[in-house]
C-alpha cells in the first residue's frame, strides 16, 4: 500500500465552505542553495515565517503549509500562526506531489478556489494575494496568475473546477504548465517583484542587499 502524506496541524480550525484555501509550498530540499532556504533570515524573521505571515494575512482558510525535506524546523517556525501543516512524504517526486498533498489537506473545507504560493518569493504581499483572489472571484476565470517578466505563474488562484487538472500534475510539474495550457482564459495581475526569487546564494545575497537598501531609505 503506498505511503500517504502524514499531517500535523498547528492550531487552526477547518475553513468554512465557500472560502479560498491557500497552499504554501515549502517541501523542497533547496539543493541549489546548499541549505534550507525556508529558514534563511529575512527582515528579522525567516523566509518561511515571512511567507506564512503573508498567507495568514489574506484571510484565506485553511492556510496549508506543505513541508517535505525539512519538517520539524518548519513546523516550529509557524507554531503560533493559524496554519495547518501537512508533510509530503513523497516530496522527492517533485512539486506535483506537494500540490496534491496540499489539495487533500484543504479538501474538507470545500473551498471555492485554491491560492498557490511559494516560500521563496519574498516580495509577495497580502495585497497582491487579495487582488488575485478578488479578480478570480469577479471574473470567474479558471485561473488568475501573477505576471512577471515572460512568466505567468504563481502566486495564482485556481477555481475549484481546476481541481482535477491540479490533481493530475505529475513529477516536477508545478502549476506553470497548467496555466500555460489554458492560454488567454487565464487572468493576470502584474507582479514585477516575482522576478526576485531565492534559489541560489547569489539570489539570496541580492535579496538581503535590496532589503537593506529599502530599510536605509525608509
Amino acid at each position: 500500500m503506498p505511503e500517504q502524506p502524514s499531517a500535523s496541524s498547528s492550531a487552526t480550525a477547518p475553513g468554512l465552505p465557500g472560502t479560498v484555501a491557500l497552499l504554501l509550498l515549502a517541501a523542497g530540499a533547496s539543493t541549489r542553495m546548499g541549505q534550507s532556504k525556508q529558514l534563511l533570515p529575512y527582515r528579522g524573521s525567516t523566509l518561511l515565517r515571512h511567507a506564512a505571515e503573508t498567507a495568514a494575512a489574506t484571510g484565506c482558510a485553511p492556510v496549508v503549509l506543505v513541508t517535505g525535506a525539512v519538517h520539524e524546523a518548519l513546523v516550529a517556525e509557524v507554531a503560533d500562526l493559524p496554519v495547518q501543516v501537512v508533510r509530503n512524504l513523497a516530496w522527492e517526486k517533485g512539486m506535483a506531489s506537494s500540490i496534491r498533498a496540499g489539495l487533500a489537506a484543504a479538501a474538507p473545507a470545500q473551498p471555492t478556489a485554491f491560492l498557490v504560493i511559494l516560500s521563496d518569493q519574498p516580495l509577495v504581499t497580502p495585497a497582491l494575494l487579495r487582488q488575485l483572489i478578488a479578480q478570480q472571484h469577479h471574473t470567474q476565470a479558471p485561473v488568475v496568475a501573477a505576471a512577471y517578466g515572460d512568466t505567468l505563474g504563481v502566486p495564482a488562484v485556481f477555481d475549484r473546477t481546476m481541481l482535477p487538472a491540479l490533481q493530475q500534475l505529475k513529477g516536477a510539474q508545478g502549476a506553470g504548465l497548467l496555466i500555460k495550457s489554458l492560454g488567454p482564459a487565464v487572468g493576470r495581475v502584474p507582479f514585477p517583484g516575482g522576478l526576485m526569487d531565492v534559489d541560489t546564494p547569489e539570489q539570496y545575497a541580492a535579496l538581503v542587499a535590496n532589503a537593506a537598501a529599502d530599510s536605509g531609505s525608509s
